[in-house]
């Protein structure tokens, strides 16, 4: 009997304490985390407001978690924070695993006592603005019984090289250096981590090969190296990572010839090689490669045909070759195709009207090739039901557009609200960052995510000839309408004031005549407008947009008059001369059936889809690896990136 009650005191003793452990180790670790705060600029963050020293740590602080009344887990992630890092107990939190900082306003450098968090397994710190170099202390982290193995830093302002040191925590998972400054060459110690399945490093200052030793990753599923300075030939060795389902090489300078052998990963749904000096011709393997949904070589050297075989991937959702030295004739079988950017090249046939039958597809450049004759379109067909963007400009088609083509265009008909937040939902695994260079307001420019920004016709430089088909009114959503350097003739519809969206209009060099129409005054969104170089003649339309373009937007037209064009114009009633025109214009067009043909093209975006990253996120569950959720913040913040560059 006294065996048991001395038991059960000993039990007790113990009990208590381990409780009076575990609540001073509380006290302590609170006591570090309040003297934290402390440093805060904005201490009296709203989120932050629980973390007061009457308050129980574990249980009420926002962000805090704790196991066994030690602290665990801190995330204050997106807190509005400004501080540094110099100040965090790294020393005073034995316990912490999870530290989660992304998204605040963090600065200065990252201090080598990082290498203190003994039990650490993920380190969040993306977007921020720590800057200075990468501790080489951090492999330290290696030296516990819990390793890290989720390392994220991308969107800061490191610089400096990578430490080799990384090469030593073997257990990451996930490693995102991406969108920072950092420069040298890429470390062969990275071949040691053999857990990696994520490994980003895209929008910094690499130089240097790809390592060979890359290859000894055998289970990484997402390498992205875009938007570098990296050199030499695409190693061989890459095709060796078999579980690849990301690989993304663009915007550096590789040079050499496409590795045959990419074919051998299967199970690759993104391939994005564009904007390097690659040479050669598109290997027919690559048609094994039957999961893809993106396909992006743009920005290259490669000669030859577009191998037909590539109709064989029934998934492809965009494929962009533009700005390479393709030639041959068009491709014929893709079925699933939302992007379609075969611009800049020598390929020459006429027009693909197969395509208007894709029921997905959205943006289509064909630009400056060899493309000709007309363009046929038969009015009981459904053609290009959701198309936003269409660049034909610099090819030789010709003749009249049939009115039947502009009848379904869906996608340029309504102006959806959500469209004016970039939104790119639908496209590959489910969002990649499009961009296109655009001719916008007489000027090239970038513009990204096209498909939810930016509805686009450009029909320019071309041969068409005709009235432009007053139906390309009814495309309210329109942003950019190019239609110079063709032949058309008549008016200028006055269904365009219809247009409310339009920014950018250019009818130039054709040989259009009477007046300008006076709803074009209604246009309270256009920032660009050239019609020199017609047979217009008349008043130029009273209205406060109209007027705020210079001169050379109506020269070479010597029947108008105005005061910018140096002509009085009296007190001519041009309203009543437009409406009287518009019935005249009706007449001709019924007597003229599909005469009105759609060259009211949309303003174009010179030069064609790019598609930038072309990187996707997996709407996948939640038990995947978290760099499939986190792939989408790599891509929307490139761009703020650039910006600071």
């Amino acid at each position: 009997m006294m065996m048991v009650l001395s038991k059960i005191f000993y039990f007790q003793f113990f009990t208590l304490l381990y409780l009076f452990t575990v609540a001073f180790a509380s006290t302590e670790e609170a006591t570090a985390l309040m003297k934290w705060k402390a440093t805060f600029k904005n201490r009296n963050n709203s989120l932050l407001a629980s973390w007061t020293s009457s308050s129980n740590a574990c249980s009420d602080w926002y962000g805090v978690t704790c196991f066994n009344g030690s602290v665990n887990r801190l995330n204050i992630k997106n807190s509005s924070v400004i501080s540094t890092l110099y100040a965090f107990p790294f020393s005073s939190l034995p316990f912490l695993r999870y530290l989660d900082l992304s998204m605040n306003n963090f600065s200065t450098t990252i201090p080598p006592e990082i290498g203190n968090l003994t039990n650490h397994v993920d380190l969040d710190l993306h977007i921020n603005r720590i800057s200075g170099t990468i501790p080489p202390q951090i492999g330290s982290l290696s030296k516990f019984s819990y390793c890290l193995s989720y390392l994220v830093l991308h969107e800061n302002q490191l610089s400096g090289s990578i430490p080799p040191e990384i090469g030593y925590l073997r257990s990451l998972t996930d490693l995102d250096l991406g969108t920072n400054y950092l420069n040298g060459s890429i470390p062969s110690s990275l071949g040691n981590l053999r857990d990696l399945q994520g490994l980003f490093l895209n929008d910094n200052n690499l130089t240097g090969q790809i390592p060979q030793c890359l290859d000894n990753i055998s289970g990484l599923e997402v390498l992205t190296m875009s938007y570098n300075n990296l050199s030499g030939e695409i190693p061989l060795s890459i095709s060796n990572l078999t579980s690849l389902r990301i690989l993304d090489l663009g915007r550096n300078n590789l040079k050499g010839a496409i590795p045959q052998c990419f074919g051998n990963i299967k199970g690759l749904q993104v391939l994005t090689l564009s904007h390097n000096n690659l040479r050669g011709e598109i290997p027919l393997s690559i048609s094994n490669l039957t999961s893809l949904q993106i396909l992006d070589l743009g920005g290259n050297n490669l000669e030859g045909a577009i191998p037909q075989c590539l109709g064989n991937i029934s998934g492809l959702q965009v494929f962009d070759v533009h700005n390479n030295n393709l030639s041959g004739t068009l491709l014929t079988n893709f079925s699933t195709l939302q992007v379609l950017d075969l611009g800049d090249n020598h390929l020459n046939d006429t027009f693909p009207m197969w395509l208007g039958t894709l029921p997905d597809l959205r943006v289509l450049s064909l630009r400056s090739n060899k493309l000709h004759g007309p363009i046929r379109s038969s009015a009981g067909e459904i053609m290009f039901p959701y198309l936003r963007i269409i660049d034909l400009s610099y090819n030789a088609f010709s003749k009249e557009l049939p009115e039947s083509l502009f009848q379904h265009l869906k996608g340029m008909r309504t102006i959806d609200q959500e469209m004016k937040e970039p939104s790119d939902k639908g496209i590959g695994t489910g969002c990649y960052e499009d961009s296109v260079v655009v001719v916008t307001k007489g000027l090239e420019l970038e513009v990204v995510r096209i498909l939810s920004l930016y509805t686009v016709i450009d029909l320019s430089s071309n041969r068409f000839e005709g009235h432009t088909p007053s139906i390309v009114g009814d495309l309210i959503a329109v942003r950019l309408l190019n239609l110079y350097h063709n032949g058309l003739q008549g008016r200028i519809p006055p269904s365009l004031g219809s247009i409310s969206a339009l920014e950018s209009l250019d009818l130039s060099f054709n040989q259009i005549s009477r007046e300008i129409p006076q709803q074009l005054a209604s246009l309270t969104s256009l920032e660009f407008l050239n019609l020199s170089h017609n047979h217009l003649r008349g008043c130029i339309p009273q209205g406060p947009q109209l007027h705020t373009f210079e001169s050379n937007a109506y020269k070479g037209n010597d029947g108008l008059r105005g005061f910018l064009v140096s002509k009085g114009c009296g007190n001519d009633s041009v309203s009543d001369t437009n409406n009287t025109e518009s019935a005249l214009d009706d007449q001709e067009s019924n007597s003229e059936s599909f005469d009105d043909f759609w060259k009211g093209a949309l303003m174009g975006y010179g030069c064609g889809l790019c598609i930038g990253l072309s990187i996707a996120y997996f709407m996948m569950p939640a038990e995947n690896p978290k760099w499939l959720a986190r792939i989408v913040l790599v891509l929307e913040h490139r761009m703020r990136k650039k910006q600071r560059r």
